[in-house]
């Protein structure tokens, strides 16, 4: 029988905490939590992130590094009260047969929806309150309406978007130990082109280095998930003509949706109209191809999205007197990052005021605009750092709480 292939994510996952990359302060946060759980005051820590950020190797390598034994539920396949209380509510409490000490893991809680899975979230608090073991909860979203009462009894760590170059470092180590024989530049390439997310980075590497060489050619086989080969070939049809017809076939055969589409236009348009009017006129028909999919939303007329398409497309085609002649290079838009960022600030914001209006008896809306301008203001300073330090007992904010308030 033919041996199975290891996946690589598993032969070289990190064996210590050490070892984890790009997410020092996170995986710090982790191990003292672990170490010192007796005497926290929240048993359960919540970390979010990204999709291949780190979040799930990071517990396996504490626990490999502390030599604890993993109990690990996977919320998506248990998410009623009964079933998550059958895999971990014993768990919790009893010791190891082995005698080691437990980390439990609630992985992709997000799975969970709150609405079909009742008393899903309910008994995962009621296991947090009594649990004699460190408990730690992974999800990409942890401010969802639904994860309420979660954040109230956890302390989250935010894991951050893995830069290129650090999933560059892990591809090349595990290159070399697998004695592949790359092109730097193929291996950049290829780094880049996953958006921080190192699972799927290694698993590409595998898939592509398996037969020793990885060049830059090789890169095509992959399906491409961003599509930036076809995206720019369609960006150069639109900049480059003055033909209404050309340009409105343009995203016929592109792979992203037309939201996508808007966003990478955006993007460019500065970059390629150099031409105050051409701007203008330019971004006139986005902001009406906005309008149109603002209809779409509220009205659900799909029909729309064809006067969505031909304005992105031949509406920008049509803006300019002519054609530049200058070469460009097209770059993907970053607006989907930064707003993942500024949503992670809002949402930490609105965590604080939650936890305020809980003891002010106020609306929480009503703490965003009262109260906690005047609590921001207070730990910016800094002063007083008895009164502080009794404020953050009473509202018991964890160290990120407290380090975005310091802001």
């Amino acid at each position: 029988m033919k041996e199975r292939v290891k996946p690589w994510t598993q032969k070289y996952a990190p064996k210590s905490i050490k070892e984890l990359q790009g997410q020092d302060k996170a995986a710090a946060d982790l191990k003292r939590f672990v170490l010192n759980f007796k005497n926290e005051r929240k048993k359960a820590m919540f970390l979010h992130g990204p999709t291949g950020c780190g979040k799930t190797c990071s517990v396996y390598a504490l626990a490999d590094e502390m030599d604890l034994e993993t109990v690990e539920l996977n919320a998506s396949d248990f998410r009623t009260g009964a079933s998550i209380a059958s895999v971990i509510g014993i768990a919790s409490k009893q010791m190891s047969l082995f005698g080691k000490g437990k980390l439990i893991l609630i992985d992709e809680v997000d799975g969970v929806s709150g609405t079909k899975d009742r008393g899903g979230i309910p008994e995962i608090c009621r296991i947090i309150e009594d649990t004699s073991f460190p408990i730690v909860i992974t999800a990409n979203d942890p401010f969802d309406k639904k994860f309420s009462a979660l954040r109230k009894k956890t302390a989250l760590v935010e894991f951050g978007v893995l830069q290129s170059s650090d999933v560059f470092e892990t591809l090349m180590k595990i290159a070399d130990l697998e004695n592949i024989d790359y092109e730097e530049d193929a291996l950049r390439a290829l780094s880049r082109r996953t958006g921080g997310d190192m699972r799927s980075a290694i698993n590409d590497l595998q898939m592509l280095g398996s037969g020793g060489v990885l060049k830059c050619k090789d890169l095509d086989a992959l399906s491409d998930r961003e599509r930036v080969e076809e995206i720019t070939t369609a960006l150069t049809k639109i900049f480059k003509t003055t033909d209404p017809v050309i340009a409105r076939k343009s995203f016929d055969t592109v792979s992203e949706d037309l939201n996508h589409c808007i966003l990478w236009v955006d993007e460019n348009l500065p970059k390629e109209y150099e031409k105050a009017a051409d701007l203008a006129r330019a971004y006139d028909y986005l902001s009406k191809a906005n309008i149109m999919n603002r209809r779409i939303m509220r009205w659900q007329h799909w029909r729309f999205l064809t006067y969505v398409n031909d304005y992105i497309s031949a509406g920008v085609a049509v803006s300019k007197d002519e054609k530049y002649r200058k070469m460009v290079d097209y770059v993907r838009t970053e607006r989907p990052l930064k707003i993942y960022i500024a949503n992670r600030k809002y949402q930490k914001r609105l965590a604080i005021c939650e936890k305020i209006a809980e003891k002010t008896h106020s609306s929480k809306k009503e703490v965003v605009k009262s109260t906690y301008p005047y609590i921001k203001a207070m730990f910016k300073k800094g002063k007083d750092k008895a009164v502080l330090s009794k404020i953050a007992d009473e509202l018991v904010l964890d160290g990120d709480e407290l380090e975005y308030l310091k802001r």
